[in-house]
């Protein structure tokens, strides 16, 4: 199991890596043209890149802590972190009729759930 967390970890850290980069550092008319950038229209530069550096955080909280063995904690607290995060992600892609993204942010959500039950519940470090 501890294996599987660490997989379903990995996973995360990276979909939050690439979705931070770039939403901080990719101007915010090339997203808008990207498949499911249509949020973007709607949402002021500033926002979109502190989603960017709100999702760089989450990378490094799901990876570092426990790779460093200093406060492992922080990587149960970050999925919890990224399941409100994509909670709001679901709730802006359905207001924009966006279904297929909203699916992928489910998916997202249950990883990110799994990841928050097993590392605060039974397989902690």
């Amino acid at each position: 199991m501890n294996l599987t967390l660490w997989i379903v970890t990995g996973l995360l850290a990276t979909v939050s890596l690439v979705g931070g980069i770039s939403k901080a550092f990719v101007p915010k008319e090339k997203l808008a043209a990207t498949p499911g950038g249509g949020w973007t229209e709607t949402a002021s530069p500033s926002f979109i890149k502190s989603l960017g550096v709100l999702e760089l955080l989450a990378a490094a909280g799901l990876i570092l802590p426990a790779a460093l063995d200093i406060a492992p904690v922080m990587v149960p607290i970050t999925a919890t972190c990224w399941v409100l995060l994509m909670v709001g992600a679901i709730i802006t892609h359905l207001r924009n009729g966006e279904a297929k993204f909203t699916a992928l942010n489910l998916i997202y959500l249950a990883l990110a759930a799994f990841v928050a039950w097993g590392r605060f519940g039974p397989h902690h470090f």
